[in-house]
């Protein structure tokens, strides 16, 4: 009976490590967003905290350890366990907006941010298993390289048991929030299984319950165990707020990125100056007549939303947005109709979409809006989607890129220009006048056709007021070309690194 107990906790507990290691990802998102960085942050924290766990954990299984003493310190180890990651909910909410507001890069606050949150829970988890291995030897009568290779084995099982659990089910079915609290019971009902077995009664019962009653006032006064999502989806927290600026318009945030803005009563009214701009240049390169469009992302859909309002039908509009719920929230809260005439919504991956559409050009626009800040994927810059694009684009048509960048030396947006100048005869780059060149982030939209444009500045002919500059082409050509700026691959497009100027400023 004790094989099964040790057993079924090493299995479980390995488990809920995991769990917390999966949704770390999902409570950080809304606050330093989702990119490589924060996996590698997450990962090595979590990693980090095990392994002092199973270095302490093998001191304290001592040879002189018996069952009772063995099961009294899992107990414990198992308590502190339930109580770190009850706590990682509130000093979430309370170690996040200092940082926050810090004045330091993007990657110090993620890599703090997650050791402040998840190093605990992943040591005191890891003190359990050398003891519980130590314990298992103890109670077999059979050679004890059999025990510790099953014990091993069943503490992998439930690590990938753990991941499939929260990838999968957890935070689909109960959010990221409910499953820290699934696994913080968890380990409190595991500690006391073990306080019966050893009998050591009040020494842990009560310190946990106290622990987790003071933890759980502290949080619910800091509303910790509310979540900041309107919907919690397998991709995104969404986010969806009043615009403050302006009465009747909305926004959607996707994890921590303001990503559209849609105005009830004029879908034309495009707050967004990047989407603005290619609504306006559209206008200006194939004229007012109905167009046929591609859009990678969807978020809001509020250019879509514009073209369908305007066109009545004569447009068309397809959208590839990989999160469904994404498009539920709009539809629900930003006035997004789509059933619109004229507009098609996959909800899939837009290269896999693409490639499954005819290769004849098809589309006036191409326009990719799937970059979330900071998170870049790379099959959605590299050089083999660029000729597929290329292949599925009118001979007047355009492909426009929205992407954050430094402006003083934005490394990712040159070598982007640089990939698409692979394809297309005229490559632009425009910003609104006073970003271009600026220190710090800018939001550049990247324009690739194959007609050249002599035009180096667009104003606004409807909406709000603005003025858009094209970076001088001689001078993106000169930067673009040198040896150290990498044509983007599916084999080789390192973004994040390309990024790394932009993510350790202080300003981002």
């Amino acid at each position: 009976m004790r094989q099964v107990l040790f057993a079924v906790t090493l299995l479980v507990s390995s488990a809920c490590g995991l769990v917390i290691e999966i949704v770390a990802g999902r409570l950080l998102a809304p606050y330093v967003g989702m990119s490589l960085y924060t996996w590698t942050a997450i990962i090595a924290v979590v990693l980090a905290g095990l392994s002092v766990g199973h270095w302490i954990g093998g001191a304290l299984a001592a040879p002189h350890v018996d069952n009772r003493l063995g099961a009294s310190r899992v107990a414990w180890a198992l308590a502190l366990s339930s109580l770190s990651s009850l706590a990682t909910l509130v000093l979430l909410r309370e170690v996040s907006g200092l940082l926050l507001q810090s004045g330091l890069g993007q990657i110090e606050i993620i890599v703090l941010l997650a050791s402040a949150l998840f190093f605990l829970p992943s040591l005191f988890v890891g003190i359990v298993s050398p003891i519980l291995t130590k314990l298992a030897v103890d109670a077999s009568a059979h050679h004890p390289g059999g025990v510790i290779g099953r014990m091993f084995a069943l503490g992998t099982l439930g690590s990938i048991a753990g991941t499939l659990l929260a990838g999968y089910l957890f935070i689909s079915w109960i959010g990221s929030i409910g499953t820290v609290l699934m696994v913080a019971a968890v380990y409190a009902t595991l500690a006391v299984l073990f306080v019966v077995s050893s009998r050591t009664g009040v020494i842990v019962v009560v310190p946990l319950v106290l622990g987790l009653g003071a933890t759980g006032l502290w949080g619910n006064n800091v509303q910790a165990f509310t979540s900041p999502c309107t919907a919690e989806s397998d991709y995104f927290c969404i986010r969806v707020d009043p615009f403050p600026d302006a009465p009747g318009a909305r926004l959607m945030a996707l994890d921590h990125l303001v990503h559209s803005i849609n105005d009830e009563r004029d879908p034309g009214l495009l707050y967004s100056p990047y989407l603005h701009f290619v609504d306006e240049y559209a206008r200006a390169t194939l004229g007012p007549g109905a167009r046929s469009a591609y859009f990678i992302g969807g978020g809001g859909f509020t250019l879509p939303r514009a073209w369908a309002a305007e066109f009545q039908g004569r447009a068309k509009l397809v959208v590839a947005e990989i999160d469904p719920a994404v498009t539920r929230a709009a539809t629900d809260h930003l006035w997004l109709d789509p059933r619109a005439p004229g507009l098609e919504i996959a909800h899939q991956d837009a290269r896999m979409y693409l490639q499954s559409l005819p290769l004849e050009p098809t589309f006036d626009v191409v326009f990719g809006d799937a970059f979330y800040d900071i998170s870049i994927p790379a099959h959605l810059v590299s050089q083999e989607f660029t000729e597929q694009i290329a292949r599925r684009l009118n001979p007047n048509g355009f492909y426009a890129i929205n992407t954050v960048d430094n402006g003083h030396n934005p490394r990712f947006l040159l070598s982007l220009a640089r990939t698409l100048g692979t394809r297309f005869a005229n490559v632009e780059v425009w910003a609104e006048r006073g970003q271009m060149g600026q220190e710090g982030r800018v939001t550049f939209v990247v324009v690739a056709s194959n007609s050249r444009s002599a035009r180096p500045v667009l104003e606004s002919n409807k909406g709000l007021e603005r003025t858009w500059v094209r970076w001088p082409d001689a001078d993106l050509r000169a930067r673009a070309l040198v040896p150290d700026v990498p044509v983007l691959t599916d084999d080789y497009a390192p973004v994040d690194r390309l990024m790394s100027g932009l993510l350790t400023a202080a300003e981002l």
